[in-house]
């Protein structure tokens, strides 16, 4: 009679353990072996599942998997494509490890050995209480890493400016409070404090002033006389630091000032790659209506309109979805019965 033939797979990044059990949790070795991760390991873990098949008359081969980091990817990605496996009518389980871990508590007794857990994967696969795991749509794969290193790159930029704002304060503790720019972290802004210190500033004309911000504010700054008048009345107020760290702080300031236009350089690039990669999907949604609630603080002020929120679907896949948070599962049904197919395949493939 045909049966059921169970893998559990304790994935690692250098090794895998591997263990096998038929639909009645008989165990059909004594202990789990190991293979590497790569290549030559993942063809042994092929050989030996058509063995054990063949041994049991298996019509279906279940394989389990935590998602250990990024180390199941490759493995899951070689067995799934396997055309020797293809007979069997392979299904794969890779499974969050919170799930192993809670199906482990059913266990009163454990032997203190880390290789059992290959036998625990295949035991939780095969009472059935989790959903297979499809193959990956690169395309959306591809995206969701671009995604998810924008936003690991925005994070960045966020912890860059944090810091720069503290060593703004130790330079000139005013200028962030009496800032007269629309932006600290603009060009004429960072150019003034980067270049000067307080003191250089309360003593220097302020016709010269006027034409260094002038000048790095490429003439489109208005009233630039008040914005001199400004900058000399925070420079006289703030507290002047010790001399002998004034060159340590003015160092690290503008190196820090540095990463972060780097980091911005690489911001655009990152963008433009992702406008490129959504052009490529099948959706006519360029904008989503979403309720401002649903959204985190930092985001809500991309609009003024207090009932809704009209935000471009690059935005939202970037902001909200590459975060990798549960904050939109419960709004995956509403969506997909409001939005066209196509445009919800593409947002529920990136979060």
């Amino acid at each position: 009679m045909p049966s059921t033939l169970f893998v559990g797979i304790d994935v690692s990044s250098q090794s895998n353990s591997v263990f096998f059990i038929d639909q009645d949790g008989n165990n059909l070795i004594k202990k789990p072996f190991s293979v590497s991760n790569d290549i030559p390991g993942a063809d042994s873990i092929i050989s030996e599942v058509i063995s054990h098949a063949n041994a049991i008359n298996a019509s279906c081969v279940k394989i389990g998997m935590e998602a250990t980091s990024h180390y199941a990817w490759h493995l899951h990605l070689h067995l799934a494509s396997s055309p020797d496996l293809a007979p069997f009518n392979p299904k794969f389980f890779v499974m969050n490890p919170g799930v192993v871990k809670g199906f482990k508590k059913a266990y009163t007794y454990l032997p203190k050995t880390d290789d059992f857990d290959a036998r625990i994967i295949a035991d939780c696969v095969r009472f059935g209480r989790v959903n297979p795991t499809p193959m990956p749509d690169f395309r959306y794969a591809a995206l969701q890493r671009l995604t998810r290193f924008r936003y690991h790159l925005v994070q960045t930029i966020s912890s860059e400016k944090s810091r720069a704002l503290n060593l703004l304060y130790l330079k000139f503790s005013s200028f962030k409070e009496d800032c007269p720019f629309s932006d600290v972290f603009g060009s004429a802004s960072t150019s003034v404090f980067d270049s000067f210190t307080p003191d250089e500033i309360a003593v220097m004309p302020v016709e010269e002033l006027v034409d260094f911000v002038l000048s790095h504010g490429n003439n489109r700054l208005k009233n630039p006389e008040e914005i001199a008048k400004t900058l000399k009345s925070a420079a006289n107020r703030a507290y002047r630091l010790n001399p002998d760290m004034c060159d340590t702080v003015s160092m690290t300031l503008t190196m820090t000032l540095e990463n972060i236009r780097f980091l911005e350089s690489q911001l655009k690039k990152l963008d433009k790659e992702i406008s490129k990669q959504l052009n490529g999907f099948r959706q006519t949604l360029t904008t989503i209506l979403f309720p401002p609630v649903l959204l985190k603080p930092k985001t809500r002020a991309v609009s003024t309109n207090k009932s809704s929120l009209l935000i471009p679907i690059a935005f939202f896949a970037i902001v909200n979805i590459a975060s990798s948070n549960n904050q939109f599962k419960n709004e995956k049904h509403s969506l997909s019965h409001s939005l066209k197919s196509d445009n919800v395949n593409l947002l529920l493939h990136l979060y």
